[in-house]
């Protein structure tokens, strides 16, 4: 697929090579680095209030483009489907579950299912966490924003963007992972300021886009059925299995740092989400019409901004894709490396960090065949998240829960219902993009996945015994 390019001036390529060349310059200090197992994974959990809301804030907001796309196709709607859903369900996270995630001492979503239900249910939820976890649509955007920049074909714009956060994960781990991320919440805060202003001088405020739009895209729905909005507000529900969430309340000091930082972030998301959707209405109301919605944010920069203020939103735009690319390249490299493979050979400590670095190769090759067989940021969201969610979300929110524990066996029944079941219903109506018209029944994939993993977890607590519950529930 061919995008169209954009014109940056010297100075937006000085602004870009400067942020660039910071990351290299942090990651390089990792380089030596050489640190025990908990600090590569979770940086020794000294993740401090502020440390924690920067780098959660940047790490829950990388798929730019993707948002860009949702406003430009469905205006105000957007900030409801993609918004107001995540704030209710990380305030509920914040809440149940962030303490109890601190206080349960454990590294990883597998490693909380192991201690719960045993291997075999540990062994499946890593290979979920790992394919959740996969960054294929960040590498994706990472991919179009250099090749509208560059006019290179796809997969070197693909491997490039995937290669840039491998080198300083490689060697620093979970620390180089957050050293970056603060710089990068910072730097995508300021990237979206910068246009804002430049719209307002340029075509004026709200009578301008209320005269400009579409009747439907100042709609709350947008037009979009109860079923589609309904389907992404279940989508959402990946908050409560979402790997980067855990890991940062898994590092964080202390329980009180866990549940603060979320309620801070969600103060955050709101704010960018405010620039986010406004820009996105501006780009519909001057362009009307795009043949790619993705681009809705790169042209409207190459229109509106000056030169290095076009740079300076570009960084923005970069910085919001790689704080997400490489915290969940990170993350499915330790389900897949260490949770999966390590364990399943029995290998020494010794050896764990190695596993973990051979995830990465794994996970980097995986998100790179997913982006170039399906480039397509929100079909890749919405596959992903359609069949993992079913198969892990009733197993991680029981390991908090002594009322919710079934035998593991029927646990391990469960998750792989749920996601048979939905994987299933999607490659029944594969050929739909994002409607549920060529769907059985046209009802969702998601919807039979988790009504069925409801069911066997529902069926095994009716035969269930409190005599067999675990004494080490979170």
């Amino acid at each position: 697929m061919k995008h169209e390019l954009v014109k940056l001036s010297h100075g937006d390529l000085l602004v870009l090579l400067a942020f660039f060349g910071t990351i290299v310059w942090i990651g390089a200090k990792f380089v030596r680095t050489k640190g025990k197992i908990l600090d590569f994974l979770l940086g020794g959990r000294a993740l401090t209030l502020p440390v924690f809301v920067l780098t959660l804030f940047s790490t829950w907001y990388g798929g730019i483009l993707g948002v860009g796309e949702f406003g430009f196709s469905y205006g105000i709607s957007s900030w409801i489907l993609q918004g107001v859903p995540y704030y209710i369900f990380a305030a509920i996270f914040a809440v149940v579950f962030a303490k109890r995630a601190r206080r349960a001492e454990v590294v990883t979503i597998p490693e909380q299912l192991e201690k719960i239900y045993g291997k075999k249910v540990s062994y499946l939820g890593a290979i979920f966490t790992g394919v959740l976890s996969c960054p294929a649509p960040y590498v994706l955007m990472f991919a179009i924003l250099l090749q509208i920049i560059t006019g290179w074909t796809l997969f070197p714009c693909l491997l490039v963007g995937t290669l840039f956060s491998f080198f300083y994960l490689w060697f620093g781990g979970f620390k180089a992972d957050v050293a970056t991320d603060v710089f990068f919440g910072i730097v995508m805060i300021f990237g979206f300021m910068v246009i804002l202003p430049f719209l307002y001088m340029k075509y004026g405020g709200v009578d301008f886009l209320v005269q400009n739009l579409p009747d439907l895209h100042l709609k709350w729905h947008g037009g979009n059925s109860a079923q589609f909005i309904i389907m992404w507000f279940f989508i959402a529900l990946w908050t409560f299995i979402e790997p980067t969430f855990y890991q940062r309340c898994y590092a964080a000091q202390d329980e009180k740092v866990a549940e603060q930082g979320i309620f801070i972030s969600i103060g955050f998301w709101f704010l960018f989400d405010i620039m986010t959707v406004i820009a996105a209405l501006y780009s519909k109301a001057i362009f009307h019409n795009l043949d790619q919605p993705m681009m809705a944010y790169p042209l409207l920069a190459d229109l509106v901004l000056p030169s290095v203020w076009k740079g300076i939103f570009f960084a923005g735009m970069f910085a919001t894709i790689l704080s997400t690319l490489n915290s969940q390249l990170f993350v499915s490299a330790t389900s897949l490396g260490r949770d999966l493979c390590w364990k399943v050979t029995g290998d020494s400590e010794k050896t764990e960090i190695r596993w973990i670095r051979m995830g990465m190769i794994v996970a980097a090759l995986l998100c790179l065949w997913m982006a170039y067989r399906m480039p397509s940021v929100v079909r890749l969201w919405y596959t992903i998240g359609t069949v993992i969610v079913p198969g892990l979300l009733v197993a991680m929110v029981s390991t908090f829960f002594k009322k919710m524990y079934i035998p593991s066996n029927w646990m391990l029944a469960t998750m792989v219902t749920g996601f048979s079941v939905s994987l299933i219903w999607l490659c029944l109506g594969w050929k739909s993009h994002l409607g549920a018209s060529d769907y059985p029944l046209g009802i969702e994939p998601m919807f039979p996945g988790l009504f069925a993993s409801l069911l066997i977890w529902g069926v095994a607590r009716v035969f269930f015994t409190d005599s067999t519950k675990p004494s080490n529930q979170v």
